[in-house]
């Protein structure tokens, strides 16, 4: 896999998101923390990291200059602020990767004016383990530029190229989908304590369960009710099970959280 490792890179407030996507990358093997600086208004909680060679700051623009990658790790609230406060430091030949939701290509490219490559990416918190999923979308068409960005996300799990009008689904589905994922876990292991597992032993079960579930999808490229019939035999348990958490609403009540979410971003 090609990476960014001889590229210096910026992580431009390093939060929950942007330390996650730290920890990616320092795990991947394929980054020296010496080519990373990151920053903060409060950089205590950051010290750690210092063992391992990355560069730690409070100065914005000290970590743009030094940067050929800026990965914008902001509150959205907050980026077009910062930008104004290091934009003078920013290159033609820089890469500016906004992680914000909401943020278009076209306000981050009115406050920088420059003929810089932009590019938005909605990477999940599964960053931390190697297994995210990060949508991207850009203002350059640049090959080089989109391999660039593409393999800084990769080394951290997959990454899709798709259209800016689809990168606020892309944040409902991806990023708000790892907290959808996790709350049906949590129930799958509610269930298993009531039918009589203990509470380690039902996690146990239930995460390997749900790794497999996507891993045979992945695999086998085929649709879940694919694989749900293998499961599913007359009269059998699957099927009881299943009919009961539909009369119950569990479909209609995860596509109406998704749809929720989506519509709280939109307004």
């Amino acid at each position: 896999m090609e990476t960014n490792s001889t590229k210096k890179i910026a992580v431009i407030g390093c939060g929950n998101l942007g330390t996650a996507i730290l920890e990616g990358l320092l795990s991947s093997g394929n980054f020296n923390g010496s080519s990373i600086t990151i920053t903060k208004r409060n950089v205590e909680s950051l010290g750690k990291y210092r063992d391992q060679g990355v560069k730690i700051t409070t100065d914005n623009r000290k970590a743009v200059a030094e940067s050929q990658i800026i990965v914008v790790a902001l509150k959205p609230h907050n980026i077009v602020t910062i930008l104004n406060e290091v934009k003078d430091e920013i290159r033609a030949d820089h890469i500016i990767v906004s992680l914000a939701t909401g943020v278009s290509l076209t306000t981050i490219e009115e406050v920088v004016n420059k003929d810089v490559a932009i590019f938005r990416a909605m990477p999940n918190t599964a960053t931390e383990v190697k297994e995210s999923i990060t949508c991207i979308c850009g203002n350059s068409d640049n090959q080089d530029s989109i391999k660039e960005v593409k393999s800084l996300f990769n080394v951290l799990g997959e990454t899709v190229v798709i259209n800016e009008d689809l990168m606020e689904s892309a944040t409902v589905l991806g990023a708000c989908g790892i907290a959808f994922v996790l709350r049906f876990i949590r129930g799958m292991i509610q269930g298993g304590i009531e039918i009589g597992f203990d509470a380690k032993t039902a996690g146990l079960i239930v995460h390997q369960t749900v790794k497999g579930a996507a891993e045979l999808l992945i695999q086998n490229k085929e649709h879940p009710e694919y694989e749900i019939d293998k499961v599913t035999t007359p009269r059998g348990c699957t099927i009881t099970g299943l009919n009961e958490m539909e009369h119950n609403g569990f479909s209609s009540a995860l596509i109406k959280g998704i749809v929720s979410s989506y519509e709280k971003i939109e307004n």
